[in-house]
């Protein structure tokens, strides 16, 4: 019973302290909030990001195009050269008379236009649609695959993602760094909250020692005072979490730029994306206390 009656007076006194020093305490739980808020939209922007990536790489292909004059034994030959490659997940073959059929069916343009040509006229060639295990080395797995006799031309929408991907990091190393330098300052604030606290105190600090209480039952409060800033710092970015993600989601019907990006759904993410940031309040409110403590309170 007695280390639950030190936590709770540790906690009553961290709120009254809170209290006392409200201005700072204000300024430095504004500024967890302003940090939190962007970690919150760096979260969510970054899930997104790599689920949207996630979706690209699994449809990403690579289309080998064939030789025109290429035989049925060229056509396996090339088929066993691409089974033997150590990248390569799965493939499927398309004939020329096939990709001629499902053209036909798409299009009654091009159902015309090849009607009118006979197979050995038809510029159509046969093809291979090879998935690859790793998305990275798909530009060497392509070269690869060019490299084989009877193969014309190989397609599978070259630097794309690469360039989406490096575009979407550069953005989120520019916020990392933001967040970085707010919780860098977030940091002094709640330093300077504690470092007025323990000033406050001196007296009661002095007699506790005299008393012979311990240096955990000393420094325990302002630890806690730390914790608890740092916790209603994040109370805005957990409500803009749960709340605007979700009517973030519902007015956009789940996609953005025309059912290009597909957003992640809001549950359960909106949870383990609030329990992330209120964790996080909580490490740097911690973080600074114990910084202060550490340099202003001399036991």
């Amino acid at each position: 019973m007695k280390p639950i009656r030190m936590l709770a007076r540790s906690i009553r006194d961290a709120f009254k302290s809170v209290v006392r020093n409200f201005s700072l305490s204000l300024a430095s739980i504004s500024c967890i909030t302003i940090t939190l808020i962007i970690v919150a939209v760096a979260i969510i922007a970054s899930f997104n990001v790599q689920n949207f990536t996630k979706e690209i790489e699994k449809d990403l292909t690579i289309v080998v195009f064939l030789e025109q004059e290429a035989t049925s034994s060229d056509v396996k030959d090339v088929e066993t050269e691409i089974k033997q490659m150590d990248n390569v997940d799965t493939y499927s073959f398309q004939s020329k008379q096939e990709v001629k059929k499902q053209m036909q069916q798409e299009s009654e343009v091009f159902n015309t236009v090849l009607s009118n040509w006979e197979d050995d006229e038809s510029p159509l060639k046969d093809t291979y649609q090879v998935k690859v295990k790793d998305v990275t080395k798909i530009g060497k797995t392509a070269d690869q695959i060019k490299e084989i006799e009877n193969v014309s031309v190989v397609r599978y929408g070259e630097g794309m993602v690469e360039k989406l991907v490096s575009a979407f990091d550069s953005i989120q190393k520019v916020t990392y760094g933001i967040v970085i330098a707010l919780i860098l300052v977030t940091i002094f604030l709640i330093v300077n909250t504690i470092k007025l606290t323990i000033s406050a105190r001196k007296r009661e600090i002095s007699i506790m020692r005299l008393v012979g209480a311990s240096n955990f039952t000393i420094k325990t409060p302002f630890i806690v005072e730390g914790m608890i800033l740092g916790a209603l710092g994040s109370i805005v970015p957990i409500l803009i979490t749960l709340f605007g993600y979700t009517a973030f989601y519902t007015h956009f019907d789940g996609y953005l730029f025309s059912q290009l990006i597909q957003l992640i759904k809001p549950e359960p993410f909106i949870y383990s994306t609030s329990l992330i940031i209120l964790v996080i309040g909580i490490i740097v409110g911690t973080v600074g206390s114990a910084s202060a403590v550490k340099k202003y309170l001399k036991i």
